[in-house]
């Protein structure tokens, strides 16, 4: 399994947040946390990182007990964030935020092999590479945040509401990209949208209130009369 989380308790100063949620995520798999604003949706992925600290439980990355890690060891692991609201250094350019990524000693051994990996993923991205990013539309935005991700060389990608405020068009591309990355890792994706999010996905858990309340495969999930009416207007 790549990514274990077991009884996750966590929350800001006295709030708590999180009341013990478990989850899974296989390797090379697409796993989905979906729910409604508040659930606690981005404190699961900031808890898993080590931005937010867990209260309890236990994050296990590839066999290893990871839960006390810093941040900036999880990356050099392997494991990666691309948060809500993408974080761009906006003065930079969109190479220049790109090379950021690949800050760990395991990344720049490959910086530029991983580079021209990014750039075939996003031709784009290579077209605008001497354009500030703060001047790019959101969805360029969005891809410049995803392949920022990439150039740390992660096994397992978190991603954090990657289509909010983006175009359908743009939302379909930027899925097939997030599609065709499992080949190479395993992503836990955090989505608003629940319908895009269900055609990738191979699992899904719904969180409510702190807690999962749901999981199983998309196909069944989607049928559930309480998801039809919360999430999908059914």
């Amino acid at each position: 399994m790549a990514l274990t989380v077991s009884q996750l308790a966590s929350g800001y100063g006295r709030l708590q947040v999180l009341f013990g949620i478990s989850l899974e995520v296989p390797e090379r798999s697409i796993v989905s946390l979906i729910g409604p604003n508040g659930a606690g949706k981005t404190t699961t992925l900031l808890s898993i990182m080590g931005v937010v600290k867990p209260w309890g439980g236990s994050v296990v990355f590839n066999g290893r007990d990871i839960t006390k890690a810093p941040p900036y060891e999880k990356v050099e692991m392997g494991l990666a964030l691309v948060p809500e609201g993408r974080r761009l250094f906006i003065e930079m350019t969109v190479e220049e935020n790109l090379l950021m990524g690949a800050y760990t000693r395991r990344a720049r051994e490959k910086m530029y092999d991983t580079l021209e990996f990014v750039y075939t993923l996003f031709p784009r991205l290579k077209e605008r590479r001497r354009q500030k990013a703060g001047t790019m539309s959101g969805g360029e935005q969005q891809m410049l945040a995803l392949a920022r991700a990439l150039m740390s060389r992660p096994k397992v990608l978190l991603i954090d509401e990657p289509s909010a405020g983006l175009a359908p068009k743009v939302v379909n591309d930027l899925f097939q990209t997030i599609r065709q990355l499992r080949e190479d890792m395993a992503i836990l994706l955090v989505e608003q949208n629940v319908a895009a999010s269900l055609e990738i996905s191979d699992y899904v858990y719904v969180l409510e209130n702190g807690r999962i309340v749901l999981q199983g495969d998309p196909r069944e999930v989607v049928e559930n009369e309480h998801i039809k009416k919360a999430y999908l207007g059914v």
